[in-house]
C-alpha cells in the first residue's frame, strides 16, 4: 500500500505532518510493502482556497490513501474519484502516523466532515 502524508519537511520518517493537505510544502509517500519513502515537493502549495490540484502533484504515484489533518471537500471528491481514500490524523511525525495506520485507528474524511476553510483544524 502507498500512503501519502503531507509534511512540513522532506526528512522521511521524522518529518512532521503538515496541518492541511493542499498547502503542505511536501508530500511524503510511504510504501508499506517496501518500507520505503518518496518525497515530492508541492509546487502547488500557494493557492486560493478550494483551488488546489492534489491529483496533479500525485499523478502517476499510485497512491492508495492520503492521511492528513485536514482537507477541503473538492480535494476529497477528487481523490475519492480516483479511488484514493482520505483519513484524518492529528499532528505527529510520519513515523507516528504509520504506526497509527497499522493500528487502523483513523477516521475517514468525507465531503460531510471536510474542511470549509484553511483554519479548520
Amino acid at each position: 500500500m502507498r500512503i501519502c502524508i503531507p509534511t512540513e519537511t522532506d526528512v522521511g520518517r521524522k518529518a512532521i505532518v503538515y496541518a492541511h493537505f493542499g498547502s503542505a510544502p511536501y508530500f511524503t509517500i510511504y510504501d508499506s510493502e517496501k518500507d520505503a519513502f518518496e518525497v515530492i515537493d508541492n509546487s502547488n502549495q500557494h493557492h486560493a482556497h478550494g483551488t488546489c490540484h492534489p491529483l496533479g502533484m500525485l499523478n502517476g504515484k499510485h497512491i492508495d490513501a492520503v492521511v492528513c489533518s485536514g482537507m477541503g471537500a473538492r480535494a476529497v471528491l477528487g481523490l475519492n474519484g480516483s479511488g484514493i481514500k482520505v483519513y484524518r490524523v492529528v499532528g505527529g511525525t510520519v513515523e507516528e502516523t504509520i504506526e497509527k495506520w497499522k493500528d487502523g485507528s483513523f477516521e475517514e474524511i468525507t465531503v460531510e466532515n471536510a474542511c470549509s476553510e484553511h483554519r479548520c483544524h
